[in-house]
């Protein structure tokens, strides 16, 4: 089944991956593509709507993006968003000009004219802002329909179905924008709403049915929602056919392999095999300390590892993982010109000489979506709510060098940190909480005696995606808890301390 679709070019903005998740959270699929893309391979998706991103660049500059010039002739509605509408205007033979100092966060805007993009909103509302180029003058075809205290904020034009938004209606800082996004893809582009996890699951089963034919598949589970779900689907659609392997690589939290057999033999019914390789990746990670090579080893030793199962259990063709749409975005810069922050195992990690077919059901859902999918498909909550854990385990939360001594700290370390997460009962209203193990050692006073040990970091954010993340401020008490536990019982660790930066600037895990 063809879904109506609404196309978002990319242009780089740190935003464009939430423009896209607001469009999908209102019933209708959004895919996000490169604002290079060829007006020609634009129509072949038949979009309803087009919405251009923000972007980092100013129209001016000799290499700021620019789209397909037939894109502008398009027939369907347009919303450009922040650069998106200094394209319209840059386009339409308005002026954009530098502003005297960049407009940064909330600011009011009021309703100049009646119009179906602001239909239902008050006549002053708050926005929130990010731009250093400001609209001076809107083109003559267009006419300004919010102004901020500034400059022209919204404008439309007098004939066709195109709009400008100078500020981001997709972040939680602008209170009515999902108003503003329903509008523009209900009443604007006549969009009836058919996107749901209930016919992702069903046309999803469908196509995998036909991908895999009478082949056999082997799944690289994790234990967490990603993988499972994406076993859940496979099995759905080819049954016992699919066997999943579940591996030991070493760098798994404490008992937390023994604790994923039960559990998918238990309560998900799910064929599993699971593999002792421990060794093979520490011996792999010997001396190995930047976090790229890191990635890098474990996912080609992933593959490894299961290109020998397959080939023991015999005519397998296809390997299943759990890849969400950020890995992707994160990984590489498939669908435009955003950089690369880190190269995911499952994705950028992946050596090329496979002799598995990849099946990544979930390569395009946000992680929300995949939890959705989960409960559309009667996963116990405890495993919906599970936390997400790294593609590459503990190898990137210990920086430097993963030995068995490092490792051993961190595991009893984490182990405290997930104990009094829960306890307090904040563990499924948090996206992560989980402990690091630095590269430094601390001077410290214990029992009268100097120590020189480790120092463990404790990371604990809110998202909704792991696109964007805030830190948690964690309860005085529950801190004070977590660090005295760790430093009384975690031998050789001296020193805790609490990370509070938010993602961006930092990420969310520390390699």
């Amino acid at each position: 089944m063809a879904h109506e679709t609404i196309l978002v070019l990319d242009f780089g903005s740190q935003y464009t991956q939430l423009i896209a998740r607001r469009i999908r959270e209102a019933g209708v699929y959004s895919e996000i593509v490169p604002y290079s893309l060829s007006w020609e391979e634009i129509k072949e998706r038949h979009p309803k709507g087009i919405v251009l991103s923000g972007g980092p660049q100013s129209v001016f500059e000799s290499d700021s993006p620019h789209p397909d010039p037939e894109l502008y002739e398009f027939s369907g509605p347009l919303l450009g968003i922040c650069y998106g509408m200094q394209l319209l205007t840059h386009h339409f033979g308005g002026v954009v000009a530098p502003s005297s100092c960049r407009e940064y966060g909330r600011a009011p805007l009021q309703k100049m004219l009646k119009t179906p993009l602001l239909d239902g909103l008050p006549r002053e509302i708050e926005v929130w802002m990010s731009h250093a180029d400001r609209i001076e003058q809107v083109p003559e075809q267009f006419e300004v329909i919010a102004q901020s205290d500034s400059a022209p904020a919204a404008m439309q034009h007098s004939t066709k179905t195109i709009y400008g938004l100078q500020f981001h209606p997709e972040v939680v800082h602008t209170p009515l924008g999902k108003d503003i996004l329903s509008n523009f893809l209900f009443p604007i582009c006549g969009c009836q709403g058919d996107w749901s996890m209930e016919s992702f699951v069903e046309e999803t089963t469908k196509q995998i049915a036909s991908q895999l034919g009478e082949d056999k598949a082997i799944c690289g589970l994790s234990g967490g929602v990603d993988s499972t779900v994406a076993a859940l689907l496979v099995h759905r659609a080819i049954g016992d056919r699919l066997t999943c392997i579940f591996v030991d690589n070493g760098l798994l939290r404490k008992n937390e392999f023994s604790s994923v057999l039960d559990t998918v033999r238990e309560e998900l019914n799910l064929n599993v095999v699971g593999v002792d390789a421990q060794q093979r990746f520490l011996d792999r990670l010997q001396g190995v300390e930047d976090p790229e090579l890191k990635r890098r080893i474990i996912g080609e030793e992933f593959i490894r590892v299961f290109e020998e199962e397959a080939t023991r259990l015999g005519e397998i063709d296809y390997l299943v993982q759990g890849t969400l749409y950020p890995d992707v975005i994160e990984s590489i810069p498939v669908r435009g010109p955003s950089a690369v922050i880190k190269t995911h195992h499952n994705v950028g990690g992946l050596p090329e000489n496979m002799s598995l077919d990849l099946v990544e059901p979930l390569r395009e859902l946000f992680k929300d979506e995949v939890r959705r999918v989960a409960r559309e498909m009667d996963v116990p909550e405890d495993l919906v709510h599970r936390q997400p854990f790294p593609g590459p385990g503990l190898a990137v939360r210990i920086l430097g060098e993963v030995t068995q001594e490092r490792l051993d700290t961190l595991r009893e370390a984490d182990e405290i940190v997930e104990q009094e997460i829960k306890a307090a009962d904040l563990y499924a209203s948090i996206w992560q909480s989980f402990a690091v193990l630095l590269p430094v050692r601390s001077v410290g006073v214990m029992g009268d005696g100097r120590t020189y040990e480790n120092v463990i970091a404790i990371r604990a954010v809110h998202s909704l995606d792991g696109m964007t993340a805030d830190w948690v401020q964690l309860p005085d008490e529950l801190l004070r808890t977590v660090s005295n536990r760790i430093v009384n019982q975690v031998q050789g660790v001296n020193r805790v301390v609490y990370d509070i930066t938010s993602k961006p600037p930092s990420t969310i895990e520390w390699e």
